[in-house]
């Protein structure tokens, strides 16, 4: 154990409260300058247990640390000061609530003397984020006092396995002057005293093993399917070969979103779904695949088309996630439960229709052969889906590939095949935004220790661009590919896309911002890449550390037209 500081009592406090976390498991923490946080910051920096990241912008700093949370698969601190400071983090603990992210954010305050008396940088923190953050707690006014200590010891493992169950807490942290380490009188350092090693020393080990819990279904029906929705695993080798069990057993077909682990470690002897956006766009097809049973796992898929096509088939449907609430966006006659998936166990299946899981496989087999094709015989076209697909093919064997919403998360859905090559993708499709789009691709980069690439458009990247402050923080390497179509390239796809004025100006939004001298005064590498061979040495050769930006320019419009009909053609039966 670390020496505890005890110059005085909001030392001495934090450096419990730091010691308590450490002994948790904590190992990043991610703070923002402040005055009223001082304590807070020089306690985190102290320990040599912690590797404190320092990020200006806290909304970057929320979704930097959100990025090392999924990555890690541990809590992550976010520490900032008094007044608006912590407000800055909403989107990011709005993002972790709805997608999972362990985050633990202690925002410094004034003390109740000092509140409501327009004294300044003071704001009510109390509940700044509402049903968005799983607990909230104020913590007592730091206090050189053993019993005190204990309830602060207590507090913050709580706050810890909260974090790690339920999502993101907030605890708000009064402090009174003085805040810098000055020395007391010696009273905090004769309650330090009194703490001895064993005041740390406890059970940490409160998990549900998945061993406990097991959800037994029998399955009548015959012709079913599965939806593999995303998923962030620790485990991600024994999550595809549970949630394979199940397809094994039941005989069904698995429709397996870009996001989870089974389109990037697909085991053998299932039937695994790729293409179904593009197969359920064919209404005979749509009607022909129309199941009687589905059992949906984790969260829903990207592709709409799917969403509706359940919709419409009103089959019964048995949906299990681990996060608390209801997953049921269709409002079917479905049962949730709140579990792991892989806690699931099919205790008896009537044999699988062939003629349905085979109706899946040769649509399968054909759609994505006729993408696949059209690609291969296209070499030169300029097409931004193209990007998606050399990813799928080319990026280096156990890549993080990070993807931002709108256009870019689609078409890795659409165009992205399956593999076995150990790869992981992170998008943020909990509040499906465009928020901290860069610093979050940083956050999942850092000390990972492998090639990281975030494909983005311009719009998304332009919305973090602060994020871009984070590149003299990253130990790792991240190359980000700018898809620049001027504008936001979703658009085009709705039809509101028909109506000019003022879909132009008020919808697809072109910036016309330099990417080059944005990135230049940052310091951050930059190309812009002519060409797909340029680019396919762009993914085959990723930094080997530090970040880059890389451009690649399309055409929105042709993009947008293009897409519709291929899509049609690959969607057409024999």
């Amino acid at each position: 154990m670390n020496t505890l500081a005890s110059r005085n009592s909001n030392t001495l406090w934090c450096s419990v409260l730091v010691e308590t976390l450490v002994q948790e498991g904590l190992r990043h923490v991610v703070v923002s300058p402040g005055s009223r946080s001082t304590a807070l910051t020089v306690a985190f920096v102290a320990h040599e247990a912690v590797n404190v990241i320092p990020v200006l912008d806290e909304r970057s700093a929320g979704f930097f640390a959100l990025g090392l949370a999924r990555r890690s698969h541990q809590a992550v601190v976010l520490v900032c000061t008094s007044g608006s400071a912590a407000a800055h983090y909403l989107p990011a603990i709005i993002e972790a609530h709805e997608s999972g992210g362990a985050l633990i954010v202690i925002s410094a305050d004034r003390p109740p003397e000092l509140r409501d008396c327009a004294s300044g940088q003071t704001i009510d923190q109390h509940k700044l984020f509402g049903n968005y953050a799983s607990w909230f707690h104020e913590l007592a006014l730091p206090e050189a006092n053993l019993g005190l200590l204990r309830y602060l010891r207590q507090t913050m493992r709580q706050a810890w396995r909260r974090a790690a169950t339920r999502g993101p807490v907030h605890l708000n942290a009064p402090f009174r002057d003085p805040l810098p380490p000055l020395c007391d009188d010696g009273a905090s350092a004769k309650v330090a005293a009194q703490i001895q090693a064993d005041f740390f020393q406890y059970d940490t080990e409160l998990r549900t093993t998945e061993a406990s819990l097991r959800l037994h279904q029998r399955i009548t029906t015959t012709r079913g399917v599965m939806i593999a929705g995303p998923a962030q695993t620790v485990d991600a080798a024994h999550y595809v070969e549970r949630i394979a069990a199940l397809a094994r057993a039941t005989g069904w077909p698995i429709l397996a979103d870009v996001l989870s682990p089974l389109r990037q470690a697909t085991p053998a002897g299932i039937t695994l779904i790729t293409s179904y956006d593009t197969i359920l766009r064919n209404d005979t097809l749509a009607r022909d695949l129309t199941p009687r049973f589905v059992i949906a796992l984790e969260s829903w898929p990207t592709s709409k088309v799917l969403r509706q096509w359940l919709e419409s088939s009103q089959a019964e449907m048995l949906m299990i996630s681990p996060r608390a609430g209801s997953r049921d966006a269709i409002h079917g006659k479905t049962r949730e439960i709140t579990a792991a998936a892989t806690a699931l166990v099919i205790d008896g299946a009537a044999p699988a229709d062939p003629s349905y899981v085979n109706a899946w496989r040769d649509s399968e087999q054909r759609v994505r052969g006729a993408l696949d094709h059209w690609f291969e015989k296209n070499p030169s076209l300029i097409f931004e889906g193209r990007v998606a697909w050399l990813l799928g093919k080319h990026a280096p064997d156990g890549s993080a590939v990070c993807v931002a919403n709108s256009m870019p998360v689609r078409d890795l859905e659409y165009f992205w095949s399956s593999s076995n090559r150990g790869l992981e993708v992170y998008s943020s499709r909990g509040g499906n935004g465009i928020d901290g789009t860069l610093s979050t691709a940083i956050g999942v980069a850092h000390e990972s220790g492998r090639p990281t690439f975030l494909l983005t458009g311009d719009l998304a990247f332009l919305h973090d661009s602060n994020g871009l402050m984070l590149a003299k923080e990253l130990s790792g390497n991240l190359t980000v590919i700018v898809i620049n179509n001027d504008g936001g390239g979703i658009f085009e796809h709705l039809p509101i896309s028909q109506f000019e004025p003022p879909f132009e100006r008020y919808f697809a939004t072109p910036q016309s911002v330099d990417l080059g001298a944005l990135c230049a005064a940052h310091k951050v590498d930059f190309e812009r890449v002519d060409g797909w061979p340029a680019l396919l040495d762009v993914i085959n050769n990723p930094s080997a550390s530090g970040l880059r930006v890389r451009e690649v320019a399309t055409d929105r419009k042709a993009d947008a037209a293009l897409r519709k009909r291929l899509f049609r053609d690959a969607a057409k039966t024999k």
